[in-house]
């Protein structure tokens, strides 16, 4: 077997079958299949280092730490675009073309206006070489690495194209999937992000491609810039992207008068909400670039590409009452209850408020007529007062908790207040009970929010460690609970003793311990005993594991209430170690060392080091510190590692000493 060609091989099918299901929405095999290809191909490589590819579909994953972004001169400026606001301004513009043209017959380009972070991605003999941030337009930074990750950009192109160019486009968060990373922030009693734009451009800027990896950013392209380009048009421009690989989308449209482009303009003023990302308006763009090149530029825009912003759909309504509600880590929420009104296609009857310092800058009191807006076109807030009535009374933000009247607190430099009163609060303690018993802790069949607070309210849980003492002649009273329901429900919290170590871990809710976390502590301590006593300085070294949520941990344990019921979970049986088959090759020669591993292997896998290291008894470090005792270097070992060990004087071994040390 010619080992080169295979993998060139495997690149090429993983390529298209990345293309296939990341922007064509079209896959062709399953994701177990695609997962054993990808897996074939990173033992290939990891075998043949001489044969690395920065732009394998292996690469994706990320794992390249940046910590200063490289400040990079754009090889062709960045312009931004000169907005318009009604049909007036279009007609205008058309004129002022006309006047530097002559009169001639005009097509125009229309394509929606994605709210992301811009982005210039430059592509060699096909090949992804550099993608750089807008910047202020002369000059952007370097986010190469963290581009790669995203998996609708290609790394290598299909068919004939230029030998260099630039493609600007928009990293955009699809809303789907950033309600799903806000789930998984309130999942474990973090602040939510305030919208997909901001959250896009932020991860472009994140120092570990690894965490860029896990976000399901996209790209759409929509500008090539370069020399002798093979199309003579905007238009053809963007079919030629298509067709090299890029996710170009489908809604552009070539348009042959100002009134095709006011019909186009018209019609998704309606229809955006239907589409899976946000768009805050139209461009167009003169289509021949011969008229572009005539018409030139401004200080600051080009003359022949104009924005049309749409209109924010903004209604008024009357904010009758302000409650407050308090979270399952005790943050306090303010919530405008208001007058029902329709916006974006959907009834509104409550807004976020945010915190005490919204409600103060923007001066709300109740019986005030607010403009409400939809905020990232999926939440609702109120965005100023419209009218006031006379003599309303200032809103005074409460001091005491509205479900237990406990002294909130704040923290100097934090927005939101917090009830401490945390083992004593019903919202709280429902709230930590609902989460244990979630799909993706405990997923106890049978049993839901509803039911845990009826539970609660009727004196049968105090806590989640009281779901195991629960009987079927117990619950059988409740609300709209017959014999079946009595008894799928104590069945469901006796299965959930089989629920694994790491879900557990999660279950408990120790705040910012998220699935992933849960998952890295429980592999690493294996027991919920060695868990809770460990120490900061041993957690922070625990690969992703930083002072909060170390800090975090360390308070959960030392809670007399929170030991009282894990003691009494243990007692029941519930998962506090994670099963592992016996390994007969496991030793403690490695015990007490700290190992960090860098680089590439030919024995061994990343992974699969790791493992020898701590099945020999040693931990595997995520960075170099005074406590790491050695690094196992490989091929292409990362120079600000290798100069940290310099400097710490951590000796540098390879895998044949490693192989000695473990006989």
């Amino acid at each position: 077997m010619d080992i080169h060609k295979t993998i060139i091989s495997l690149r090429e099918e993983l390529n298209q079958h990345n293309h296939n299901y990341y922007v064509l929405d079209n896959p062709t095999i399953s994701d177990f299949e695609f997962d054993q290809k990808l897996k074939q191909l990173q033992d290939l490589e990891v075998k043949h280092p001489e044969y690395f590819d920065a732009n394998s579909p292996t690469q994706r994953v990320g794992g390249t730490i940046t910590k200063n972004f490289q400040t990079v001169v754009h090889t062709n400026r960045m312009y931004s675009l000169d907005n318009s606001y009604s049909v007036e301004d279009l007609q205008d513009w058309e004129v002022r073309l006309q006047k530097v043209l002559g009169n001639v017959p005009l097509q125009y380009t229309c394509e929606l206006k994605y709210d992301g972070a811009s982005i210039s991605i430059t592509y060699e003999n096909g090949k992804l070489t550099r993608a750089v941030t807008r910047g202020d337009g002369l000059q952007g930074d370097d986010v190469t690495n963290n581009i790669k990750t995203i998996k609708s950009i290609p790394l290598q192109l299909n068919g004939i194209f230029p030998e260099r160019f630039d493609i600007r486009g928009e990293i955009i968060l699809p809303l789907a999937g950033f309600e799903k990373m806000n789930q998984e922030l309130i999942d474990i009693g973090e602040t939510p992000y305030s919208n997909p734009r901001n959250t896009a451009s932020g991860s472009l800027k994140l120092q570990d491609s690894a965490e860029v990896a896990k976000r399901p950013l996209d790209c759409l392209l929509y500008f090539i810039i370069g020399n002798d380009l093979p199309f003579n048009s905007q238009f053809e421009g963007l079919e030629a992207a298509r067709k090299w690989g890029f996710k170009v989308p489908n809604q552009s449209k070539l348009a042959n008068n100002l009134e095709e482009v006011i019909a186009f303009i018209n019609y998704w003023d309606v229809h955006r909400h239907d589409l899976p990302y946000e768009t805050d308006g139209v461009v167009i763009k003169v289509n021949d670039f011969d008229h572009q090149q005539e018409l030139g530029y401004t200080a600051k825009s080009p003359r022949w590409a104009i924005a049309y912003k749409f209109k924010s759909e903004q209604v008024t309504t009357t904010l009758n009452e302000i409650t407050y509600q308090v979270g399952r880590t005790g943050a306090i929420t303010p919530v405008a209850n208001l007058e029902p009104v329709q916006l974006a296609g959907t009834i509104v009857k409550r807004a976020s408020l945010h915190n005490a310092d919204q409600i103060e800058k923007l001066d709300i009191r109740v019986g005030d007529e607010v403009f409400v807006e939809k905020g990232g076109e999926i939440i609702p807030k109120i965005i100023g007062v419209a009218k006031r009535g006379s003599e309303l009374e200032s809103t005074v933000y409460i001091t005491h908790c509205p479900d237990c009247n406990t002294l909130l607190t704040r923290k100097e430099g934090e927005a939101q207040h917090y009830c401490p009163n945390f083992y004593g609060c019903p919202p709280q303690i429902i709230g930590r009970i609902q989460h244990y018993i979630s799909r993706k802790a405990m997923d106890i069949e049978g049993l839901g929010g509803e039911t845990v607070t009826l539970l609660f309210n009727n004196h049968l849980l105090k806590d989640y460690s009281d779901l195991y003492e629960l009987t079927i002649d117990q619950v059988m009273p409740l609300d709209r609970m017959a014999q079946k329901s009595a008894e799928n429900l104590v069945n469901g919290i006796e299965k959930s003793k089989e629920v694994p170590f790491e879900r557990v871990l999660f279950a408990l809710g120790i705040r910012y311990v998220g699935e992933t976390v849960a998952k890295k502590l429980a592999k690493h301590y294996k027991t919920i005993d060695a868990l809770r006593n460990a120490t900061m300085m041993d957690l922070i070294l625990v690969d992703e594991i930083g002072d909060r949520i170390a800090q975090s941990v360390i308070e959960f344990f030392e809670n007399e209430n929170n030991q009282r019921i894990i003691e009494r979970l243990k007692s029941f049986g519930v998962q506090f170690e994670i099963v592992e088959k016996h390994n007969p090759n496991a030793t403690d020669i490695l015990k007490d060392k700290v190992f960090v591993v860098s680089g590439v292997f030919e024995k061994f896998s990343r992974d699969d080091l790791k493992k020898a290291i701590e099945d020999n008894g040693g931990k595997v470090g995520s960075s170099i510190s005074s406590k790491t005792h050695y690094v196992v270097a490989g091929d292409n070992m990362g120079p600000a590692k290798l100069e940290k060990a310099n400097q710490l004087g951590v000796p540098i071994i390879s895998e044949d000493d490693f192989m000695d040390l473990i006989g």
